[in-house]
């Protein structure tokens, strides 16, 4: 039944999604974005330990983001009440504001050397090939350059142990499933400082 539901749930917005007249309203997303800011913080970018920053997301990456957890799929408690009070057109409204936003610029990195253990690991995983060259996602596909740290290692783990389903969920499980501990921090590290 909830495969059903989340089947549903990515047509009508697939179908959304496809209609010209459903134009994104960045004025209306970012008054519903209100609500995001006390996790997420102030312009999309997070102060939280283990919460994503959301600035500077692919429009269609957030979107999608938002229907797993309103369909069910991704489950977060903080995220379930939330997403059941939007509809489609806040879906389409609040990718559009956060895809304007100025994406967080990584810290200083003091640690070029795991840095460089991450850059091996991203291009030995092939991470570009889906995330771009820069790491700043398209489309459907997550930003990583820039993300909390904490929150990446957070991520592929949950990718690593099929915690994490959703878009790309199989691609990303792959892709986690063999990495070791200190792979996952180096990636983490690296992707975290890109500017």
């Amino acid at each position: 039944m909830r495969r059903q539901f989340a089947f549903l749930a990515f047509t009508a917005l697939a179908l959304s999604l496809a209609t010209p007249l459903a134009q994104a309203d960045v004025a209306a997303g970012k008054a519903r974005a209100e609500i995001c800011a006390g996790c997420h913080g102030d312009n999309g970018i997070s102060q939280t330990e283990n919460i994503p920053s959301i600035a500077g997301q692919p429009d269609q990456y957030t979107q999608w983001q938002l229907v797993f957890f309103r369909a069910g799929s991704r489950k977060n408690e903080q995220m379930q009440p939330i997403v059941e009070e939007i509809n489609n057109e806040d879906i389409r409204n609040l990718g559009a504001y956060f895809a304007s936003l100025t994406p967080p610029k990584g810290p200083e990195d003091k640690d070029p050397d795991l840095s460089k253990k991450g850059a091996q690991a991203a291009a030995g995983r092939r991470c570009a090939s889906c995330h771009t060259d820069t790491y700043a996602g398209t489309k459907a596909v997550a930003r990583l350059a820039g993300q909390r740290e904490e929150y990446l290692v957070k991520a592929l783990h949950d990718y690593k142990t099929s915690q994490r389903v959703g878009g790309g969920g199989a691609a990303m499980a792959d892709v986690a499933y063999s990495l070791s501990e200190e792979e996952i921090t180096a990636l983490a590290h690296y992707l975290a400082h890109l500017q």
